[in-house]
């Protein structure tokens, strides 16, 4: 049965108020596959573009992303985190690798949060470099490993 819908069918918030908060982790990752002409523009490990270095601002927006999940995804309860941290790598296939990292001490999982932060990072990096190309790719979404709650994902 599906969480977010009660015993009427109906969509719901689930109720997280009787459960003790514990150490929860995720990962997620976003894979972008860039054409030559964006390729061609990684230097030094990163993008330079007019609107800015594009590694950087993407690490941002998706830091940004992860923690204002709750205001863009129905019924996920609003968390502090305590800790996003987001990577972009370059690999051999000519594309970037995102991965967001959370986690938090709470009632719930962040596993949204992580898959928040990967998605808009790789947006970020495709809205930054679409002057280039429009070929960018964004593929592969999908969270790695999660920790804590009922039970561990991927680890």
């Amino acid at each position: 049965m599906l969480s977010h819908i009660d015993e009427n069918n109906q969509p719901r918030m689930v109720d997280v108020g009787e459960k003790s908060p514990t150490q929860r982790s995720a990962r997620a990752r976003a894979v972008v596959a860039l054409p030559d002409a964006v390729w061609d523009a990684l230097q030094d490990g990163d993008i330079q573009s007019k609107k800015g270095p594009v590694f950087q601002t993407a690490i941002v927006a998706g830091t940004m992303a992860a923690k204002k999940t709750s205001e863009l995804i129905p019924f996920c309860h609003p968390i502090g985190l305590d800790h996003c941290h987001i990577t972009i790598e370059p690999n051999d296939r000519q594309e970037l690798v995102i991965e967001c990292e959370t986690r938090v001490t709470h009632k719930t999982g962040v596993e949204m949060e992580a898959l928040t932060g990967a998605t808009v990072a790789a947006l970020t990096v495709y809205d930054m470099c679409k002057a280039l190309s429009h070929d960018i790719a964004i593929k592969d979404v999908q969270l790695v490993e999660k920790r804590g709650g009922k039970s561990d994902y991927g680890v």
